[in-house]
Order: C-alpha cells, then sequence, then structure tokens
C-alpha cells in the first residue's frame, strides 16, 4: 500500500468517527475551513523550488548534538523532511514511510534527516514511536521551515480548536508561537542546489519517497 492510501485510509476513519477517534463533526469542518484558507493564500507557492539554493543551518539533534547541513552535504545528497510534530499521525505515518526507503537512499549516498519545531524529547518520542534509524533534528520557532518557506501562523480559530483538543503546542515545541511548516520534502545536491521540491498546505497529502528518487539518482551521478 502506498504511503498516500495509508494516509487517506486513516483520513477515512478519523473523519467518520470511528472509535478510538470519535470526532465531532464541526472539529472536523474547523480542521477543513483552515486547509481551505492556507491553500487560498497562497503560502506554499511561497516555499522554496527546484533550481534554487537551500540555505545552510545548524540544528540540534534529540541528544543536543549540533548537526550541520554542510556537514551532510560533504558526505552526499541531502533528503529533508519537515513535519508538525509526534502528535499528527500523518506525520508518524510519513516517517515511518521514509524509515522503509532508507536503504534505497543509503545506496545513493544520501543522508536523510527530519526536521520539526518539537522539542527533544519528542523528538526521542518520535524516534522510539517510529523506529527511526535517521536523526530528527528540532527547529526551534520554526526558523529553518520558514527560511524554506513553510512557516506559517496558525489562524485563531484553529488555535482555539487545538486547545480544546489540549492539544498544547507550545508545551510540545517549547515556543509560544502557533507557528507551524507546511510539510515539505527536498533533496539538495551537494553544492546546495535543491534538485525536488514538494510542499502541500493539505497536510494530509504526502509525497511518495520513491517520488525524490530519479533526483537523488542525478545527484548521485553528478557526485561521482
Amino acid at each position: 500500500m502506498t504511503l498516500q492510501a495509508k494516509l487517506d485510509a486513516f483520513k477515512a476513519d478519523f473523519e467518520a468517527g470511528k472509535p478510538p477517534y470519535n470526532v465531532p463533526c464541526s472539529v472536523i469542518e474547523t480542521m477543513h475551513s483552515a486547509t481551505a484558507e492556507l491553500i487560498a493564500s497562497g503560502a506554499a507557492t511561497k516555499a522554496l523550488k527546484a533550481g534554487d539554493k537551500a540555505p545552510s543551518f545548524t540544528l540540534q539533534d534529540p541528544d543536543g548534538q549540533p548537526v550541520s547541513s554542510a556537514d551532510l552535504l560533504a558526505k552526499g545528497p541531502l533528503v529533508l523532511s519537515f513535519y508538525r510534530g509526534v502528535w499528527c499521525p500523518y506525520c508518524n505515518m510519513e516517517l515511518q514511510a521514509l524509515q522503509a526507503a532508507l536503504p534505497e537512499f543509503e545506496k545513493l549516498g544520501t543522508s536523510l534527516v527530519a526536521i520539526s519545531p518539537q522539542t527533544a524529547p519528542n523528538s526521542r518520542k518520535s524516534v522510539r514511536q517510529n523506529d527511526l534509524a535517521f536523526p530528527i533534528l528540532s527547529d526551534p520557532h520554526n526558523d529553518v521551515a520558514a527560511a524554506f518557506g513553510l512557516r506559517f501562523a496558525m489562524p485563531d480559530y484553529l488555535i482555539d480548536l487545538y486547545k480544546g483538543l489540549k492539544n498544547d503546542l507550545p508545551a510540545f515545541n517549547g515556543d509560544p508561537s502557533w507557528t507551524l511548516p507546511m510539510p515539505g520534502r527536498f533533496v539538495i545536491a551537494q553544492d546546495g542546489t535543491v534538485l525536488y521540491a514538494e510542499v502541500n498546505p493539505d497536510y494530509t497529502r504526502r509525497p511518495e519517497p520513491k517520488d525524490m528518487l530519479p533526483a537523488l539518482r542525478r545527484a548521485a551521478t553528478v557526485a561521482a
């Protein structure tokens, strides 16, 4: 089953209110409205695209160790996956799909890292829950996400909904700003050029890991 098929199946059960979700229709409608508003804003059109230069960054892994994009790119091409947090089931399914594809990436000399605004303890939880063999980096205030054109401020009505659902993002992220990244996936060549970019303001839609393979093969050929 493809990643998107798994996401669609989860979404259907969630929105149908099947146990254990039992989510009221009003909650679903509010989430749909927020997604539609973000799509209509055109925010995704401002994200980095293939051919752009990726910004350099240094972020901490769950153990507090600094990880720099320069060091990663010195080893080979880089796949970056920006996600919302361990509390997001769609993100967790994406991480699992990336983990399944990791051997293919490594054969092409590619590093894979995921980036989230969450704190280190929540990143460690992501690694444990999803049995990941690649690092998750903490992006305080979504600053690196903003450099890639992904950060957006949640509307007040969505913040109120999250508070009602006890989804305390300031606690998850150690940041009171109530911002999130649009889910984004990037392949970056060793010279810093973005070879592949997929950004979707609808967080229930994610690209398949295999979609990156043509760009990774090109990057591996250039690196060789």
